[in-house]
């Protein structure tokens, strides 16, 4: 048979032009034109194959591809429609790295509705065996979910083919939150410091570093003794920018003890005296920052890094991340009996289960304390 007009709907014929057999599925009527999707392969069983899985698709409800649309073009129009107008700025900068240097390159030249599982697997093991954290691989697998939800949505493809596939196990960072002793003593090292308030702050308070560093004295109240975590401070197309918390549990207001809040007083004295010698030189009327340089503007997180393991050297205590902090304050409340819930709230995760999941091996005793306290309910006597 020709390759002329006049087949129907479901017909495989051999093209004379090329010899490639083929077949066509009325898709219906799709923005005012009507729509068939070609179906090619290079036998005629091949074609029959694919024939009845296209049409065991319709049946489904399920997308039939039209558009022959390859992986990367894709990523850049996921890029500009969807992730730029509705994440926020370093968000988008984040998505858009991994796009361009993990997804385009491996799977850029792949039609998107040819894109199979295996090609996700590959990409994950090549970029495991390439040297990338099992978080980082997960991190791209996680965009490249997204990427193919919304191609999933638009009838682009007929599955994602990423929930197909596994996941990376996920490593677990080593947790080594300081003691009581040790938090007093890094206390001690840190109170002649410059920013001894904001050393003080994230222990107590378990803050995260953008939280604390974009901390403003409007969100302070000393006389009612509370702070509302507001804005974060992040480095958004080069300059330092206060943005709003990613989630809602991220925005919070937290007690604060009384040695924090004479803290802060003292922090704020200091702070009033920097402004007058600086003087002219002071820019940071529009910051109003509680943690600030001597002229008011932003401190910078790589500085404070620095001082941070200095001080740590100084104490005696070994390296560490200045997140690190906040995982003390969660194992200092915990070990005193803080109930879970409470912590989820001060540190703000948006699930009590991500507290539980990140701090459950910090409370060793918790499960003989309560055997205990139901041998004492339970216990009848002689």
């Amino acid at each position: 048979m020709g390759s002329r007009r006049g087949h129907g709907e479901g017909t495989i014929y051999r093209r004379e032009s090329d010899g490639k057999w083929c077949t066509a599925v009325d898709l219906g009527w799709v923005n005012g034109k009507r729509k068939r999707k070609v179906i090619y392969g290079k036998t005629r069983k091949e074609v029959a194959e694919k024939l009845k899985v296209a049409l065991r698709d319709q049946q489904q409800g399920l997308p039939v591809a039209v558009e022959r649309q390859m992986v990367g073009t894709f990523l850049a129009r996921w890029l500009a429609d969807v992730a730029k107008p509705n994440v926020r700025p370093k968000t988008y900068t984040s998505y858009a790295d991994t796009v361009r240097l993990h997804l385009i390159p491996t799977l850029g030249r792949i039609e998107l509705s040819k894109l199979q599982p295996q090609d996700v697997t590959a990409l994950l093991t090549a970029k495991l065996r390439a040297g990338l954290s099992p978080r980082s691989v997960r991190y791209i697998r996680a965009i490249l979910g997204l990427v193919l939800g919304q191609a999933l949505k638009w009838g682009l493809v007929a599955r994602n083919v990423v929930a197909l596939t596994d996941p990376p196990k996920a490593e677990r960072h080593e947790i080594t939150p300081f003691a009581p002793d040790e938090a007093r003593r890094f206390l001690a090292v840190t109170r002649g410091e410059r920013l001894h308030a904001l050393y003080a702050v994230a222990l107590a308070l378990g803050i995260r570093q953008v939280e604390a560093l974009g901390l403003r004295w409007r969100d302070v109240d000393l006389d009612g003794g509370t702070i509302r975590i507001s804005k974060q401070l992040q480095r958004v197309d080069g300059k330092q920018t206060l943005v709003e918390p990613k989630t809602a549990k991220s925005r919070r207001t937290i007690s604060l003890p009384d040695e924090i809040v004479a803290v802060l007083k003292a922090h704020r004295v200091r702070q009033l005296e920097e402004r007058l010698q600086a003087g002219d030189h002071w820019q940071g009327e529009d910051w109003g920052l509680v943690f600030a340089s001597p002229i008011g503007t932003p401190l910078e997180p790589s500085n404070i890094l620095k001082q941070y393991k200095a001080l740590l050297a100084k104490t005696g205590l070994p390296p560490a991340r200045f997140h690190d902090l906040r995982h003390s304050c969660a194992s200092l409340l915990l070990a005193q009996g803080v109930h879970p819930k409470v912590v989820q709230e001060i540190l703000g995760h948006s699930q009590i289960s991500m507290t539980l999941d990140i701090y459950s091996h910090l409370m060793p005793n918790a499960q003989r304390d309560a055997a205990a306290l139901m041998n004492r309910l339970l216990a009848v006597g002689d």
